[in-house]
C-alpha cells in the first residue's frame, strides 16, 4: 500500500496570513479613500490654472494688439478678439479720466454688440468660463443649478468685483475666484 503525503498550510500559517493581510488593508484603506478627495482638489486646481492662463492670454493679446478700444457714445472701452471671441476688458479710467478701481485689460464680458455691460451678472461669469477655457467643464449660473444634472461648476457674480466658481461634485466646497479688478485667480480648497 502506497501512502500519499498531503501537504498544505497549517491553521497557524493561515491565521498569520489573514492577520498580515488585515493589517495591510487597515493601513492602505485611508489612502485609497483619500484618492477621490485629492482628485477633486486637483481638478479644481487644474481648471483654475487654465482659467488664469486664459485671463492672462486675453490680456497679452490686448497688449500685443497695442491696446485696442471701442468708443461707444463718448465712452472708450477696452476690447480684444481672443481666440475668435470678442471680449470687453476692464479699464482703469473712464472718459472723464476718473479712476474706475480696475486695472486695464482683464476680461469683463463677452462682446456681442456695442453695449458695454455695466453690471457683472451670473450669466457673464458663465460666458467668461465657457470662452476663456478651450474645453470648459459644464458650468451653470448658481441660480439655475438645480435644473441641470451634469453641471460641474456653478458661477456667481459678486459685487461687480469677482466671479466665483464652485465645484459641484460630490458635496465638496472647492472653488476658485476670478478677481476682475486685478485679474487674479484664487483657489480655495475645503
Amino acid at each position: 500500500m502506497i501512502q500519499s503525503k498531503h501537504t498544505g498550510f497549517s491553521l497557524v500559517e493561515l491565521v498569520v496570513v489573514i492577520v498580515i493581510v488585515g493589517l495591510l488593508a487597515v493601513a492602505a484603506l485611508p489612502r485609497f479613500l483619500d484618492v477621490t478627495d485629492r482628485a477633486k482638489k486637483a481638478s479644481v486646481e487644474g481648471v483654475a490654472g487654465g482659467y488664469a492662463t486664459g485671463v492672462l492670454s486675453a490680456r497679452a493679446q490686448w497688449e500685443a494688439e497695442s491696446r485696442p478700444s471701442v468708443t461707444v457714445n463718448t465712452e472708450t472701452y477696452n476690447s480684444v478678439n481672443y481666440d475668435g471671441v470678442e471680449f470687453w476688458l476692464t479699464r482703469a479710467k473712464n472718459s472723464s479720466n476718473v479712476d474706475t478701481g480696475y486695472r486695464d485689460g482683464y476680461p469683463w464680458a463677452i462682446r456681442t454688440d456695442d453695449n458695454y455691460p455695466t453690471t457683472l451678472t451670473n450669466q457673464i461669469c458663465v460666458e467668461l468660463m465657457e470662452n476663456l477655457l478651450q474645453n470648459s467643464p459644464d458650468v451653470e449660473r448658481v441660480d439655475n443649478i438645480a435644473s441641470s444634472n451634469n453641471v460641474k461648476y456653478s458661477a456667481q457674480a459678486d459685487n461687480n468685483e469677482r466671479c466665483t466658481y464652485i465645484q459641484n461634485v460630490g458635496g465638496v466646497d472647492n472653488q476658485f475666484v476670478y478677481e476682475i479688478k486685478t485679474g487674479r485667480v484664487v483657489v480655495t480648497i475645503q
